[in-house]
């Protein structure tokens, strides 16, 4: 069974601020990849257990535990520096890129962020051995619709997260990365307790677990072409 490398790049969103480390999305991702793979596995040895729809069903894989980098309140420069600080030697087979709600935050412009996504772009793509087919972007939550909100424009905050995903999702599209939309389900979620860590602004496990099968049933697409 062949092992797989998953590096998550970001900021709160990622490392998962204010929930356990095997709640964030990066770590529900590989949980559910390894439990389809053990399906994909038990199917072929006869066994009763039946994969689920994201499971590879041509062969038995394994994913290693994710190695992120991320970190509450990062913005894409300091993403940058702290990739670059890390000098990283290797390369993933998987690279999530989710960054850019701190940007917006502190009211920087978006024509800064689209020039700095786009080193950040070129950077995850090295990272996954210069394939831009491994390389994952997730779109920015919406977290003027949480209750940390309440005494903010939210209508302009949800203008500003528009305008910010829209250069991520064509700067994806640009450089032939994947770009999953999860803002959607998050805006639908964000006012919803189940959904929400303590400090009523960052998502709980249940809402990074929506990003997690979102991912999940994404990345068994590449085995397909190796």
């Amino acid at each position: 069974m062949k092992s797989y490398s998953y590096l998550a790049l970001g900021d709160s969103y990622t490392i998962g601020e204010q929930v356990l480390p095997g709640e964030n999305f990066p770590n529900q991702t590989v949980k559910l990849l390894n439990a389809t793979a053990e399906g994909a596995e038990s199917c072929r040895r006869g066994f009763t257990q039946t994969p689920s729809a994201v499971a590879n069903p041509d062969g038995g894989y394994t994913f290693n535990n994710p190695e992120i980098i991320a970190a509450t309140g990062w913005t894409t420069d300091e993403l940058n520096t702290a990739i670059t600080a890390a000098k990283i030697s290797k390369t993933y087979d998987i690279v999530s890129l989710l960054i850019g709600v701190n940007n917006q935050y502190r009211g920087r412009p978006l024509e800064n962020f689209a020039i700095e996504f786009q080193q950040l772009l070129h950077l995850a793509i090295g990272l996954a051995n210069n394939q831009p087919a491994h390389v994952f972007v997730l779109s920015i939550p919406d977290w003027g619709v949480t209750p940390f909100a309440k005494d903010k424009d939210k209508k302009k905050i949800a203008q500003d997260i528009d305008g910010y995903n829209d250069v991520c999702k064509t700067t994806a599209a640009k450089f032939n990365t994947n770009y999953i939309d999860i803002t959607a389900s998050q805006r639908d979620d964000g006012n919803k307790h189940e959904f929400l860590a303590a400090d009523q602004l960052h998502p709980s496990g249940n809402e990074y677990a929506k990003w997690a099968h979102n991912l999940a049933a994404r990345i068994p697409l590449f085995f397909n072409t190796q």
